[in-house]
């Protein structure tokens, strides 16, 4: 137990201080590697949609509790080796679970050239992070995409990855990590292959319903802390179960009317994908318009939200280790 709270808190500095090195190596991309191998085969090979389902059930279940194992065996050779070193190791792979800094670096990269008033390289590099069509949007456009991006990523990004932590933390036989990284394990799944469209309408159908199972209560734990945060609880959960439950999603959207709610914005509206249009629903009542300050405030309350709940996690374990 002792142990793990060093690892939440080491994990926590090392995600705010350092995040995701460009170019280092990231157990995400290892699962990408594995999962475009895999789409690349299950194509080749399974062409019906009962068969490409099973496969897409055994890619679920592989790679999920596949990563979970991986990361348990490695923390334990690294503990053989030496105790601090299996500490290390544990925080250093739980703190690649957490995307607050990244979250942040990509909102401050896009809006450096937007407030600059260079619209051509904010929807460059807008491009790279989100999948909507960039080419054609205004300012108003480019601030609605980062603060959706921002919110919807608080949940499966920040806060999931913790939950998960926290309750692993409590199980000494898995630890912080192990969890934290099968989650990863499935939202990286569920951002890759959980699509309705062709070809990954039958492939990617079990990696989006686990993902969704997955993140329900930690989502739905999010929303009631940021609602606490506001000062307006009652406010924050009338507007969410007036407009999140449009969204087709059964998280995102009420990740991302929760912010809307604090913040009085509105987001939601039609995006184009590939010259498609795709209308999503407005999340939130149009108070305000979405400015970089707003981004900056929605990111804020990602971080008070990752914080309390690491303060709790921590003062719980110091109870339960003095029982």
């Amino acid at each position: 137990m002792t142990n793990n709270i060093y690892i939440l808190i080491v994990a926590a500095i090392l995600d705010y201080i350092i995040g995701d090195p460009w170019g280092w190596p990231h157990p995400v991309q290892v699962m990408g590697w594995g999962i475009s191998w895999f789409t690349k085969v299950s194509g080749k090979y399974f062409h019906h949609p009962h068969s490409q389902r099973i496969a897409g059930i055994f890619l679920g279940i592989i790679l999920v509790i596949g990563s979970g194992v991986s990361c348990w065996l490695i923390i334990h050779i690294a503990r053989w080796l030496h105790p601090i070193l299996g500490i290390i190791t544990e925080s250093i792979i739980l703190a690649s679970c957490f995307a607050l800094k990244s979250l942040r670096t990509a909102a401050v990269t896009v809006l450096k050239p937007l407030t600059a008033g260079n619209l051509t390289e904010a929807r460059d590099t807008l491009s790279n992070y989100v999948g909507r069509d960039t080419k054609d949007l205004d300012a108003a456009e480019i601030l609605r995409a980062i603060l959706e991006t921002v919110t919807e990523n608080a949940t499966d990004g920040v806060t999931a990855p913790l939950f998960y932590a926290i309750v692993g933390a409590f199980i000494p036989v898995i630890g912080a990590a192990p969890l934290a990284l099968a989650y990863k394990a499935s939202s990286t799944l569920d951002s890759m292959v959980g699509y309705k469209e062709a070809p990954y309408t039958y492939l990617g159908w079990f990696s989006a319903r686990l993902e969704d199972y997955l993140t329900w209560l930690p989502c739905r734990l999010t929303v009631i802390t940021l609602a606490v945060f506001s000062g307006k609880p009652l406010h924050v959960w009338r507007i969410c179960r007036r407009d999140a439950v449009k969204d087709p999603s059964p998280n995102s959207g009420w990740s991302e009317c929760a912010y809307a709610a604090i913040l009085g914005v509105q987001m939601g509206g039609t995006n184009w994908y590939r010259g498609v249009a795709k209308h999503k629903p407005l999340l939130g009542d149009d108070i305000y318009p979405i400015t970089p300050q707003t981004i900056e405030s929605a990111l804020q309350l990602t971080r008070y939200c990752f914080l309390l709940w690491l303060g709790v996690a921590i003062a719980l374990l110091l109870i339960h280790l003095n029982r």
